[in-house]
């Protein structure tokens, strides 16, 4: 017997000011520094809470996610704007091993209490669409293909195992067209 195919549904993604109004919610620094930080790597909820302060290099700029979905590691782009936010929450909240810690066993903090985060903060903004902690990453990804960055670098960002995955974005992304145009066109300099 055939099996039965899934619901292709698209991803709902935040806009823009839909997420500068969800990172002024959280009163707390931690839940916004949190929040921030998924966006803007494009992370998966179990990938945040197993972030240790060793996988932040404030000087190369960049986030070493280890041993994620299909047990493999990937380095993303650390952002000016939340090394800012992180260097702040480090002084204030003083973690140890863990970037968030939590009342997990091993200290970490938990998915629950992600999900927590998102869903209060959610109720003081006027976003009403449905959206969970994972539409920050479809939202990373959209927004990295609507800024011009091609869909294999983006491949690699979220750690995907095979394109056909990463293109769900091209349906989702706003992209204006390129103007198609022969490349001889552009083969000689204008003078």
């Amino acid at each position: 017997m055939p099996s039965m195919k899934k619901e292709a549904k698209l991803p709902v993604i935040f806009n823009r000011s839909e997420l500068r109004q969800l990172f002024k919610a959280p009163t707390l620094l931690k839940h916004r520094i949190v929040l921030t930080l998924i966006y803007s790597a494009g992370l998966r909820s179990q990938e945040a809470i197993n972030l240790k302060l060793s996988d932040i290099d404030f000087e190369r700029k960049t986030i070493h996610i280890r041993q994620s979905k299909y047990k493999k590691d990937r380095i993303v782009p650390l952002s000016d704007y939340i090394a800012k936010g992180l260097i702040k929450y480090i002084s204030a909240e003083h973690p140890h091993i863990w970037l968030f810690n939590g009342k997990e066993p091993d200290g970490r903090y938990s998915v629950k209490g992600l999900s927590w985060i998102i869903r209060e903060n959610l109720k003081k903004t006027d976003i009403r669409k449905d959206v969970s902690l994972h539409s920050l990453r479809h939202s990373y990804a959209t927004h990295l293909l609507e800024d011009g960055v091609n869909i294999v670098t983006i491949k690699e960002l979220l750690g995907h195992a095979h394109i056909t995955t990463t293109m769900i974005y091209l349906h989702v992304a706003q992209i204006a067209p390129g103007g198609a145009h022969s490349p001889l066109d552009t083969l000689y300099p204008q003078k």
